[in-house]
């Protein structure tokens, strides 16, 4: 007799699903796993025995073998550790076996027989759900599995009460503290309470911008980068301000969307980083320090782990002193800058994680920081300043939609009192624009479903091809004006495009159905050509 469980392998945020096949036949004593487990997986054994001896169980002394289908995929990671130990309790009889096929299993056993979290359960919930199976995982994710019965999260207006009952009846999870709470609730002695799907408390403080002295200009330039989810570049001084201004772009940001949410908190699960397995609509807010490897950042391992850029999808990813990354690190953001994805290529796996993230950068102008300060620059100015900007690639400068120098703030700025406005009212404006973003997208979708065809874009920022052409045509005299700055300037057709999001960004601003000569003209003074310095060298 073959016992079966069904679990679930991961290839960057896709779920694979695993047949365990536990079989108990004469012969000599022994505990075989097979089907390329990885060191934790064989490692499960030993769990798996102190934890059942913990419940005052022991394997029989036959031949067992345990196969993970399929045989040719390599198995990592501790989660196979549950689905292992019911295909063993199925297999001698202490479990119904027929019962434990209808779920997918995943959990790490400790040896006290203590069922502890694991990453992965929303997507591997989700994958369940949509194949009509309950999930089995450790009580401490089982807020995370609630959520994954939905097509799509809409917690808004609804308590976590209405929502966890919501959520139990697209699909049973059976979420226990322990393996012995798990066998006497398949036996019928104890019955797990269904666990809750749960919203992160957000206390919704940020940074705000009442604390910004000055920066006018780059105040502007957060509110057109928060409106239409742009790339931008603060380039400026020590001290300017930068890092204070990057700050506060999450306050200016809209709520994720629910399906916003659902993407965000499936990488954030595959990565272990979702709190207590509650979801958030915060946008993720990530600021690697310069020091980060090109795995640290893009992703990747022996064991392929999502990277910042994919931790940052929907969010904010801060690269504070830019030149100073790895310059191989940085320039492997031309790829998920473009498509919102990042894949990670190895001899054994290619994995894709989504990437669709805001890039916001700070430099400063040369290594010393004062290149425009003739008191200050050095003697090697404006060579200095060339070097230092030339470490930035012009494939990666030509990605950035809007380039800004923050000047040092006047010691006369530092003596007023704070700006009248805060941060609320510059995201009242920012959130009025997307939701004239959203409506247009969802009246192209209903009157030109083929242009619409496999995009599902939140932000101008995100409109590529046809759907750019029809949301950011300008006006004549838009049309002109862009014509001229396309020959003088030696734009390229990536910076065209450019031009076009952000001008559309700025139209939504004023409210206005049209792109006009004025809006194709602040875009193109957001627009950075070349490196400043390179330019005076």
């Amino acid at each position: 007799m073959v016992a079966r469980v069904r679990t679930v392998a991961f290839q960057g945020i896709d779920v694979v699903p695993i047949d365990v096949q536990v079989q108990i036949a004469g012969g000599s004593p022994n505990f075989m796993l097979v089907g390329l487990p990885d060191k934790a997986v064989g490692e499960s054994r030993e769990r798996i025995r102190a934890a059942l001896a913990a419940l005052g169980l022991a394997l029989p002394p036959r031949r067992i073998t345990v196969n993970l289908s399929p045989a040719d995929l390599a198995k990592e990671g501790s989660h196979y550790d549950l689905p292992i130990a019911l295909g063993l309790m199925a297999a001698i009889g202490i479990i119904p076996t027929d019962l434990v096929e209808s779920y997918v299993a995943l959990g790490e056993l400790a040896l006290d027989g203590a069922l502890t979290p694991v990453a992965g359960v929303l997507p591997a919930a989700m994958h369940a759900a949509s194949h009509g199976r309950g999930i089995v995982c450790p009580a401490a994710c089982g807020g995370e599995a609630a959520w994954g019965g939905f097509e799509s999260v809409d917690p808004a207006g609804e308590d976590d009460t209405a929502a966890g009952r919501r959520a139990a009846r697209c699909g049973e999870v059976v979420a226990a503290p322990s393996l012995l709470a798990l066998i006497n609730h398949f036996k019928g002695t104890q019955v797990l309470a269904a666990p809750q799907a749960m919203l992160a408390a957000d206390d919704g403080r940020y940074p705000d911008l009442r604390d910004v002295k000055g920066q006018e200009s780059a105040k502007r330039a957060l509110e057109v980068v928060a409106a239409g989810a742009h790339n931008l570049l603060l380039t400026g001084p020590p001290g300017a301000g930068k890092s204070m201004l990057a700050a506060r772009l999450p306050g200016l940001l809209p709520p994720l969307e629910p399906d916003e949410a659902l993407e965000v908190s499936m990488v954030q699960s595959m990565a272990g980083q979702l709190g207590e397995g509650k979801l958030t609509r915060r946008r993720p807010f990530r600021d690697p320090h310069h020091s980060a490897s090109l795995v640290a950042l893009v992703g990747g391992g022996m064991r392929p782990r999502p990277g910042e850029v994919s931790l940052a999808h929907h969010g904010v990813l801060f690269l504070d002193e830019l030149p100073e990354f790895n310059p191989s690190a940085i320039e492997a953001l031309r790829q998920p800058l473009e498509t919102g994805r990042v894949t990670v290529a190895r001899a054994n796996a290619h994995v894709t994680y989504p990437a669709r993230f805001l890039l916001v950068a700070a430099m400063n102008p040369c290594r010393c920081g004062h290149l425009a300060d003739a008191t200050r620059a050095c003697g090697r100015a404006p060579r200095c300043g060339a070097d230092y900007q030339g470490r930035i690639s012009g494939p990666l400068y030509d990605r950035i939609d809007l380039a800004i120098d923050v000047p040092p703030v006047a010691p006369a700025d530092l003596a007023l009192p704070p700006p009248a406005e805060s941060t609320a009212d510059v995201a009242a404006r920012v959130l009025a624009a997307r939701a004239r973003q959203r409506q247009r997208f969802a009246e192209l979708a209903r009157s030109n479903p083929s242009l619409m065809a496999g995009v599902r874009p939140h932000a101008n920022g995100q409109a590529d091809g046809e759907l750019l052409t029809a949301i950011a045509t300008p006006d004549a005299d838009g049309r002109a004006l862009l014509a001229r700055a396309v020959e003088r300037l030696n734009l390229s057709a990536r910076g065209y495009h450019r031009v076009l999001r952000v001008a559309r960004t700025l139209a939504d601003l004023d409210a206005s159905d049209s792109v006009r000569r004025l809006h194709i003209a602040e875009a193109l003074s957001w627009r950075r050509m070349q490196p400043r310095a390179a330019a005076a060298a």
